[in-house]
């Protein structure tokens, strides 16, 4: 009994409340006709009033999506230009050998009256720097000489005499490397071994290609494939073309081919290295002797017989020139590593003994350390520095 009236009640209850909302809602309206009646407003314009009200429709947030600003390439920078290597000067190389010279250049300044000790001092310094005691005593009797007749009393006065005397053991003989245009060219190179024969023919040749000429290898020194090798390298790098034969082979046949492809090609110039030690010292004279006569087949084409020598052996190289200059006819030296020695005397030596002009000089590793010869820039490397 007590549940249904409970019911009753909860019906009753929810009765007066519709009842009273529906009240509210009435007099709401006729509020809302009488304000509009006061104002003016017609009754057909009045908004209806809903009598449910629409879905909340849920919108689903979208995150704000934030542009990454926009990033402008720098224009890349332009890479520098190599700046042009500049070419070596001779006095920049001779640091050693000025050292050497020092004593003597020493005794020779600060003033002061000639004395036994200035000739002493003077030849003391030129046998340290290997010009050999023959070259030495020549060069001091000119040097006394001229003195004595220009009655020189002060010892700056020798050292000018000593510059002169030395400019002019230097100037004798033909340095240039000919080379004349519309003829086959054969320059050969010999030495012995370790002096930097086929280094010396990869920077002429580098050089002489860089000037238009066409330039043919003949890597004669089959008795080395390391020498082949390096100038297989070359050629391809230079654009030089190469002939070489089968280690072991005979050298004279190779100096034959090349002769041919040069005359084929029209070449300007064939590089000929040979070997720099056979069984016995004869030996090597006498290969020499026969690669010379290959190429002596085509008249005048032999123009060049360049001894490289390896300025750092001092008067042992200066004995190697002698042989060489006996065995066959050379026109010209190639003093090669005179940059890392005290010893660049040599270039004197040779000069005053064998009559032979140095014409080319290595002073460093690359192909424009190897430059020609210039005997008044040697000398004022010595006295200037």
């Amino acid at each position: 009994m007590s549940e249904i009236l409970i019911v009753v009640v909860i019906i009753v209850f929810g009765l007066a409340l519709v009842g009273l909302g529906i009240g509210a809602s009435r007099r709401a309206r006729r509020r809302t006709d009488q304000i509009a009646r006061d104002l003016g407003i017609p009754e057909e314009e009045l908004p209806l009033l809903p009598d449910t009200l629409p879905p909340v429709v849920t919108v689903p947030e979208v995150e704000p999506t934030v542009e990454a600003p926009t990033e402008f390439a720098e224009p890349e920078a332009p890479e520098p230009e190599a700046a042009p290597r500049v070419k070596p000067r001779l006095r920049d190389r001779l640091g050693k050998t000025r050292a050497a010279f020092a004593g003597a250049l020493g005794a020779l300044r600060g003033g002061g009256s000639i004395d036994d000790d200035t000739w002493d001092e003077l030849e003391e310094a030129l046998i340290l720097a290997d010009v050999g005691v023959p070259t030495t005593t020549r060069i001091l009797d000119d040097v006394k000489a001229r003195v004595a007749a220009d009655k020189i009393t002060t010892v700056d006065g020798v050292g000018e005499v000593l510059r002169a005397e030395l400019a002019s053991l230097l100037e004798v003989g033909d340095r240039d490397l000919a080379c004349p245009a519309g003829e086959t060219n054969v320059w050969m190179f010999v030495g012995v071994n370790g002096v930097g024969k086929t280094t010396t023919i990869a920077k002429l040749a580098q050089r002489e290609t860089g000037e238009g000429r066409t330039v043919v290898l003949a890597a004669a020194d089959t008795f080395r494939a390391a020498a082949a090798e390096q100038l297989a390298t070359w050629a391809d790098r230079v654009g030089a073309d190469l002939v070489r034969g089968q280690d072991g082979a005979d050298p004279g046949s190779v100096v034959f081919d090349a002769m041919s492809a040069a005359q084929s090609r029209d070449a300007d110039l064939v590089l000929v290295d040979t070997a720099g030690r056979l069984h016995t010292k004869v030996n090597l004279m006498e290969e020499l002797k026969k690669l010379r006569r290959i190429v002596d087949r085509t008249p005048g084409a032999l123009k060049e017989v360049l001894l490289v020598v390896d300025a750092s052996t001092g008067q042992n190289g200066l004995a190697q020139a002698r042989q060489f200059a006996e065995a066959v006819d050379v026109t010209g030296v190639v003093l090669t590593k005179l940059d890392g020695t005290a010893k660049g005397g040599i270039v004197l030596a040779i000069q005053a003994e064998l009559g032979i002009p140095v014409k080319l000089v290595g002073v460093g590793e690359s192909a424009d350390d190897l430059m020609a010869f210039e005997p008044t820039e040697f000398v004022a490397a010595l006295f200037e520095g």
